[in-house]
């Protein structure tokens, strides 16, 4: 009979450990020519047989490094067994439990660094399991069978929280805090949730009715959502305290780093964050004066973004599609050590980006931009962080020729004490807010802070992961009676 599993399996029969006989799949991609045409998402849905393949190359090793590099920690071994079993309602069942947002995690978190990147066989040379696809293709099924349920909390308590940001961090706290009972209000500046869910991160990664669908479903469980309010504006944060026994912050960070050099007030240099937006807006039929203008619009330019990350990605995706003339990316340093995924690049690069290694501005050209005076850079020693220091090759500056730029240069916080008029909020250096790692719980008292104004500006995984342990928090600090007294 062969060797035989603890529970008299036999190798053979076992539906996992194909990794050996099966090859790495991912799902089709739609091609270049077909998908820099619109906004849809490029990668085709698996079929359930595909999934159930992928999924059983699972070597459901001892120590199972995806799940310890995901930092929501996902049961990602189980989900993959019971969905090469065909077990699928399952496998959502055991997804959704760690994660309040499989769908989208399973579409925009970087696999290729978490999870993927950590996978045993991938280590052994087999090519990683697909687990990203995998978790998206769960999920989605889930919603199209019914299996996902509206929120209805076993019992309803009488105290209240307040959520300043509809992202995913304040939209996980809003999850766990709704279901456990808690009557919850989320506040946010946009007209519709979601933050950079929403207005970030464009279609063709993230399709918005995902989004959307998540949204709905925390309304109709009975969150509230008050939107186009702009705290320390339109509502004041000691009005919010007041009206809450517990008040989280979810704000996330808004603020562009900018570049302080000759010509960098020169029109045509815009904030990839207001780039973005504007995109996103467009594509929910949004009336968007600066695109109409074409402020905001790609099209029939020559495009350069300065930046390395995923947001430089987006960026140089976006107007691709907008039907940019041409499209180039610096970079300080080389493809090796860029901080973005390299798959974004790879999609990129066959939908006709070109990416400009070793590269940084040192000024613009043109009070209406016509280019960037671009200086060229090598790599030298490692810095603190252990990466290779840019350092300038003097001599070698030239003009990059462009009509219109984009800053994807990273975010900071805002100064929430000052702008909400607040004080004992208490901020780091880099204007973060001050949190009890884990609990959220800051100076306040009956005040806690999630996500990327914590952190800084981070991945949404973390901010689920954040918003969902502060919840936890929250409630342990109401049960205790430690929280803010509301009216």
């Amino acid at each position: 009979m062969g060797v035989l599993w603890e529970d008299g399996e036999s190798m053979a029969e076992n539906p996992m450990l194909k990794f050996v006989t099966i090859p790495r799949d991912m799902p089709q991609k739609r091609s270049a020519e077909d998908r820099k045409d619109d906004f849809g998402e490029i990668y085709a849905e698996f079929i359930s047989a595909k999934a159930e393949e992928q999924a059983s190359r699972c070597s459901q090793c001892g120590v199972p490094y995806c799940q310890s590099h995901c930092p929501l920690h996902n049961n990602i071994p189980d989900w993959l067994r019971l969905t090469a079993e065909g077990r699928l309602q399952e496998a959502y069942e055991i997804s959704q439990a760690t994660n309040t947002f499989p769908e989208i995690c399973g579409r925009i978190c970087p696999q290729d660094r978490l999870c993927e990147g950590n996978c045993v066989i991938e280590k052994s040379g087999h090519g990683t399991v697909t687990i990203g696809s995998v978790e998206k293709y769960i999920t989605d099924t889930a919603w199209e069978e019914g299996w996902v349920k509206p929120i209805a909390p076993t019992a309803e308590r009488s105290e209240s929280v307040g959520i300043i940001g509809a992202g995913p961090g304040g939209l996980a706290a809003a999850d766990v805090l709704r279901r456990a009972g808690v009557q919850v209000t989320v506040y946010d500046r946009y007209d519709r949730g979601g933050g950079l869910l929403t207005y970030g991160i464009p279609g063709f990664k993230l399709e918005k009715d995902v989004v959307m669908k998540r949204i709905d479903q925390l309304e109709q469980g009975g969150v509230t959502f008050k939107l186009n309010c702009d705290v320390g504006n339109d509502i004041t944060f000691e009005s919010i305290q007041e009206a809450h026994n517990a008040v989280l912050i979810a704000t996330g960070v808004y603020k562009s780093r900018d570049l302080a050099m000759p010509g960098s007030g020169a029109k045509g240099i815009e904030k990839a964050i207001d780039y973005l937006t504007a995109s996103n807006r467009k594509s929910f039929g949004d009336t968007v004066e600066e695109f109409e203008d074409g402020t905001l619009n790609a099209e029939g330019k020559r495009v350069v973004v300065i930046g390395g990350g995923d947001t430089a990605m987006d960026c140089v995706r976006t107007a691709i599609r907008q039907g940019a003339t041409s499209v180039k990316c610096l970079y300080r340093r080389d493809r090796a050590n860029m901080p973005g995924s390299q798959r974004e690049v790879q999609n990129a690069e066959e939908e006709g980006v070109e990416f400009v290694w070793l590269t940084a501005p040192k000024g613009f050209v043109g009070d209406s931009v016509t280019g960037v005076m671009v200086q060229k850079m090598r790599l030298g020693l490692p810095d603190a962080t252990g990466r290779q220091t840019p350092e300038i090759i003097e001599g070698a500056d030239y003009v990059e020729d462009a009509d219109l730029v984009i800053k994807a240069l990273g975010f900071e916080a805002e100064d929430l004490p000052k702008l909400w008029d607040t004080e004992g909020l208490e901020v780091t250096r880099w204007g973060t807010i001050k949190a009890e790692f884990e609990t959220g719980r800051t100076a306040l008292s009956g005040v806690y802070a999630v996500g990327d104004i914590v952190r800084g500006a981070s991945l949404v995984v973390w901010a689920i992961r954040d918003g969902r342990d502060c919840a936890d928090a929250i409630l342990a600090d109401l049960d205790a009676g430690l929280t803010i007294a509301a009216e």
